[in-house]
């Protein structure tokens, strides 16, 4: 259930990279493809930004982080992409709520 979300980008500069950044999260991460849920956010920015992605899932090791980063940024370079800014923003089980109870309150599948 990682999200990544979009920031800064046209759907047209999202259509080849997003199928890629999926496959690539499911193969860095081990987690199935179709769990993987990307969003575009429309932002106004009110101050110069870069595009960005945010990753928002649980924390994996950070060897696995820094794979993730590394291979998205090779697939945006690819794609003519090169000035993105990614980060990570760490979910916990204990205050990720389902059906309004913990995460941890369900048994591991």
């Amino acid at each position: 259930m990682p999200f990544i979300r979009f920031r800064g980008f046209t759907g047209h500069q999202l259509e080849e990279v997003v199928p890629k950044i999926t496959e690539q999260m499911s193969l860095t991460s081990n987690i199935p493809q179709e769990r993987i849920k990307a969003e575009r956010y429309d932002v106004q920015a009110l101050t110069p930004s870069p595009a960005s992605i945010e990753i928002v899932m649980f924390q994996r090791d950070q060897e696995i982080h820094n794979r993730m980063a590394s291979s998205i940024y090779v697939i945006l370079v690819e794609a003519g992409l090169p000035d993105v800014h990614i980060f990570f923003s760490i979910l916990e089980p204990t205050l990720y709520y389902k059906q309004g109870k913990p995460l941890t309150d369900y048994p591991l599948n």
